[in-house]
């Protein structure tokens, strides 16, 4: 092996994953993370792995397209998924975390490498005379996305994303929110905040006539369809929210003994059950106006945010155009793009691309074959999407059944079908380990 020594720039989900997974292999690991000499819009803490935007990191049941990618990632030692089972908080089926005690555990384990070297430095350039993985993320800084669109020969893409505000838990008025989760499956692990129709249009009018915080001209009007601001939402129509993140289906109000006009459900969003977030309340009004609409909510009336929502530029690469189904760029074969840059959207989809591309990387590096997953797996289904759709049109992705290699004989009961689905691609993903990776 002429080089055991890989920069890594970027020490969020992906590049924290991909560190472990070179360090554990024997490499000597130079991580960089310009935080807490450079910040960003979004992170508050020098810590890596940090968490800024929701807790939850989707579904744990095998049978949803998030359980599979957490099997998958299981099955290969992903250390941010064992922290995060480490630190999770109630959240019914879906693994959510205390996002400070995350952050700090994957940040307490990296540091027990003798052989990861830190260095708080932003990077400017993408280095040439070593092995690189760009785990940059979504918020990578104006010099190195410079650097990258000369690389590519391409314009990067860019869309904006919001974050939730987040409550005391202490400020909620519990006469009014009561515990609950959709037909009472998960247990009691959501505050749900119940709307009468009138309260309800009250709300929207306030939201659409809300302040918000003006985007600069240059910058074009762009959200990512599944995190759009509740705002932006609110536009479509007064029922949108009603029959989108505010759906009461499913949830009986105690006090009534009936179905609410809507519904805001608020997740935990600390072990100590301190913190709430506001599901799905993504959004860019002005803190002010934060404060005085999100008050009219019933039961939150004298809220107290710890977080507001804030809004922040997410770039990614033209993928199909870039990267191969590892997140290796195909210019250069000792450059591998990984994490929300690569095109991918989710916290479990990040950690899973640098997890990958360090298996991909250190076999690269010693001269091995370098084999994908199969597309029948969600791992494969992913680095496939990547490398093959349409790049006219490239949009971010998280992993959904839609990606996988179709069934052959497919059952047209839709459970079923994804119970297939999963069950096919535990099988194919275990022959993949076993055989291919040999792990």
């Amino acid at each position: 092996m002429k080089n055991k020594e890989v920069i890594i720039i970027g020490g969020g989900l992906a590049g924290s994953e991909a560190a472990y997974q070179l360090a554990k292999r024997g490499f000597e690991v130079i991580l960089y993370e310009m935080r807490p000499k450079t910040m960003t819009p979004a992170h508050k803490t020098d810590k890596f792995a940090e968490i800024v935007c929701s807790n939850s990191l989707g579904s744990e049941d095998e049978n949803t397209s998030g359980g599979v990618l957490k099997r998958e990632l299981r099955m290969l030692d992903s250390l941010l998924l064992k922290k995060a089972e480490e630190n999770k908080v109630p959240a019914g089926h879906a693994l959510a975390v205390d996002r400070q005690k995350f952050s700090e555990s994957v940040t307490e384990e990296l540091l027990k490498f003798k052989n990861i070297k830190i260095i708080r430095e932003e990077i400017k350039q993408i280095p040439e005379d070593k092995p690189v993985i760009i785990a940059t993320g979504p918020l990578t800084t104006r010099a190195l996305s410079v650097e990258i669109m000369k690389f590519t020969g391409r314009q990067n893409l860019f869309f904006y994303d919001a974050t939730s505000p987040i409550v005391e838990a202490s400020s909620i008025n519990r006469d009014i929110v009561f515990k609950a989760s959709r037909y009472e499956k998960g247990g009691e692990d959501y505050l749900n905040a119940p709307f009468t129709e009138e309260e309800y249009r009250k709300f929207y009018n306030e939201l659409l006539n809300a302040k918000k915080v003006p985007l600069k001209e240059f910058e074009k009007h762009i959200f990512y369809e599944a995190c759009l601001p509740i705002e932006e939402l609110a536009n479509r129509g007064e029922k949108t929210l009603a029959f989108g993140p505010l759906k009461p289906v499913g949830l009986i109000d105690p006090r009534t003994g009936e179905m609410p006009y809507a519904v805001v459900q608020l997740r935990q969003d600390d072990i100590a059950a301190e913190h709430y977030q506001l599901v799905g309340f993504q959004t860019r009004l002005t803190w002010s106006e934060q404060k005085r609409v999100f008050r009219m909510i019933p039961g939150l009336e004298n809220a107290e945010f710890v977080r507001y929502g804030v809004m922040h530029r997410n770039s990614y690469v033209n993928a199909p155009l870039v990267l191969n189904r590892l997140f290796q760029t195909k210019k250069r074969k000792d450059l591998f793009i990984v994490g929300q840059l690569s095109g991918l959207e989710g916290y479990v989809e990040a950690i899973a691309s640098g997890l990958l591309a360090g298996i991909m990387m250190a076999n690269y590096l010693e001269g091995k074959n370098l084999v994908a997953p199969p597309r029948t797996t969600a791992l494969g289904a992913l680095g496939y999407y990547l490398e093959n759709a349409n790049f006219k049109n490239f949009q971010p992705t998280k992993f959904v059944f839609g990606l996988l290699e179709p069934l052959k004989d497919k059952p047209k009961d839709k459970k079923l079908r994804r119970k297939m689905l999963s069950e096919r691609a535990k099988r194919e993903f275990e022959l993949y380990v076993k055989s291919v990776l040999k792990l």
